[in-house]
C-alpha cells in the first residue's frame, strides 16, 4: 500500500462509527428509530462481513461474503441517499 492510503477494514470501521455518530443523532420518532436501526445493522455489517472475507475458505466463499458485504453497501446508501435528499428528516 501506497503512504498515505488505509487498509480497507480500517476504512470500513471508520465508516461504521459514523454511522453510530449520525444515527445517534436521528430524531427519536418512530420512523427515525427504524430507519436508523435498518441503516446501523447494515451499515456495521460491512465491515464484519469484509473481515469474515479474509477468512474464506475458497475463492467461492470469498467471493460470497464479499457480496454480502455489498449488498449491506447498498443498503447503506439507499438510507444515506434518503438522508441527503431531506427524504424522512
Amino acid at each position: 500500500m501506497g503512504s498515505g492510503q488505509r487498509d480497507l477494514g480500517e476504512r470500513l470501521l471508520d465508516f461504521a462509527v459514523e454511522i453510530i455518530t449520525l444515527v445517534e443523532s436521528l430524531p427519536k420518532t418512530l420512523a427515525g428509530r427504524r430507519i436508523g436501526d435498518q441503516l446501523l445493522r447494515a451499515a456495521t455489517s460491512v465491515g464484519a462481513n469484509y473481515q469474515e472475507a479474509q477468512a474464506a475458505e475458497s475463492r467461492a466463499d470469498f467471493a460470497h461474503k464479499l457480496q454480502i458485504a455489498l449488498k449491506e453497501v447498498r443498503e447503506s446508501n439507499y438510507w444515506l441517499f434518503r438522508k441527503a435528499s431531506g427524504w424522512f428528516w
